[in-house]
């Protein structure tokens, strides 16, 4: 029915195909597909002005990668023209060595070459518009996605190119890569980095004041406009939108996504007469290798750094849930005073 959940990336363009025969867009030729838990920077123009020059039907993006990423990933072979022939999902041991290719092939170094002889499918493609339409809903009705079914399934009789893309990429779908990838923004240099003046990633205006620190040690973090923190220390962090951090709190190795909305001094103060928690972090709490998600409330004297080394666990009726070891307060919840982790 209408209303069930996307099966995967081929299914939900497929649900959205009559945008794409809708007279209004007959003139496009070329459709880009992208993810939205990936974190890069790249001129799509290239991308696409790769796919015509080329005269692909499908082109893929690729990142080349070292044996120690390789494993994570789909890979791809190609022939010497950069056409792919080859895919493995995640491959180990004998199946991993099969998939090295020659990278100079797609423009690196000799040197870079031996350092990454696999390139892994960054999960975003140029199609020909008639050529998608073709394989969602003719070729292909049933198949769910892109990587694993379509693409592989076209290359054997379509021309199905590679194109290289040689620097930072993180795909962040997972809580781990999503949590490190943020941290590591706060990192002196950064290995990505938000603005740059050709070509700056821009969000949505907030008009917030900007952030105000009273007496805090701050090492290596990113504070975000509207926060408001006092005599704490915070090393190695992420400080939201809006984030109250109280007196005493020690935030190492960790996110506050801040909060939606403010909580004004008179609501705070009425909260905590009546032995409630406001939104933000109380004072004396401790908060390492955590995530706090928007509008949660942690009280006074808590400690929340997963003493136990729990990898997996859930206890959402608490507002708590455990993913790789990383500890994560839900959204909008209450952790009480004391409370220990």
């Amino acid at each position: 029915g209408g209303k069930d959940w996307f099966q995967g990336t081929a299914d939900a363009v497929r649900r959205y195909a009559w945008l794409l025969e809708s007279v209004r867009i007959r003139q496009v030729e070329d459709i880009v597909i992208l993810s939205g838990d990936h974190l890069y920077r790249m001129d799509y123009m290239k991308f696409v002005q790769k796919h015509r020059e080329t005269g692909s039907d499908i082109t893929v993006a690729a990142i080349p990668c070292d044996e120690k990423r390789a494993g994570d990933f789909g890979l791809m072979k190609i022939d010497d023209t950069g056409r792919i022939n080859d895919f493995a999902e995640k491959p180990k041991g004998d199946a991993l060595e099969q998939m090295k290719v020659d990278t100079t092939i797609l423009g690196l170094t000799a040197e870079e070459a031996k350092e990454k002889p696999y390139i892994a499918s960054m999960g975003i493609y140029v199609f020909k518009k008639d050529v998608l339409l073709d394989l969602l809903n003719e070729k292909m009705p049933t198949a769910n996605d892109f990587g694993s079914e379509i693409i592989p399934s076209a290359a054997e009789d379509l021309r199905v190119q590679a194109y290289l893309f040689n620097d930072y990429w993180e795909d962040i779908g997972t809580m781990k890569s999503f949590f490190e990838a943020n941290l590591a923004l706060a990192q002196p240099p950064p290995r990505f980095e938000f603005y740059d003046a050709l070509n700056p990633i821009f969000t949505s205006p907030r008009f917030l004041p900007p952030a105000k620190v009273q007496n805090c040690q701050v090492t290596d973090a990113i504070i975000s406009h509207g926060a408001v923190l006092e005599d704490c220390h915070v090393e190695n962090a992420i400080v939201g939108l809006r984030s109250r951090v109280g007196k005493g709190v020690r935030i190492v190795d960790a996110m506050l996504m801040g909060a939606d909305y403010y909580e004004s001094e008179d609501v705070r103060q009425k909260l905590l007469e009546c032995g409630e928690v406001p939104i933000g972090i109380g004072d004396n709490t401790v908060i390492q290798n955590a995530i706090c998600d928007k509008n949660c409330r942690v009280g006074k004297n808590c400690v929340i750094v997963n003493q136990a080394g729990v990898e997996e666990a859930n206890y959402e009726e608490d507002g708590i849930y455990i993913r790789s070891g990383i500890v994560t307060v839900l959204a909008d919840a209450t952790i009480p005073d004391g409370t220990v982790i």
